[in-house]
């Protein structure tokens, strides 16, 4: 799960990159660092709750 939520994330900020995704907060190719934390934090929660499940 978390390896395609990586994956997904960076698909996103490659993208961002090359064309602005419009959305608020990310009209900019260098907002791609914001999709860069949502990612972090995301597979942070993921990987704690896979502990705390396990």
């Amino acid at each position: 799960m978390t390896k395609l939520l990586a994956l997904v994330l960076i698909l996103a900020m490659v993208i961002q990159i090359i064309k602005p995704l419009g959305l608020p907060g990310l009209r900019r190719r260098m907002d791609f660092w914001k999709i860069a934390l949502v990612a972090f934090a995301v597979w942070a929660v993921a990987l704690v709750g896979r502990d705390l499940i396990a």
